[in-house]
């Protein structure tokens, strides 16, 4: 999981800086429906 959280910060450090920004400003019921969609996207491939 690491491997793949690494990747951005080290192709494109800026953008992913812009990114946590942008993140930041996302308010919290948004930030929740992503989260959840990437847990069942995680669940989807781990059971692939």
């Amino acid at each position: 999981m690491l491997i793949f959280e690494g990747i951005m910060p080290f192709l494109a450090p800026s953008r992913w800086r812009n990114m946590a920004q942008v993140l930041a400003t996302v308010d919290d019921r948004s930030m929740r429906t992503i989260g959840l969609l990437s847990m069942l996207g995680g669940l989807v491939l781990l059971g692939w």
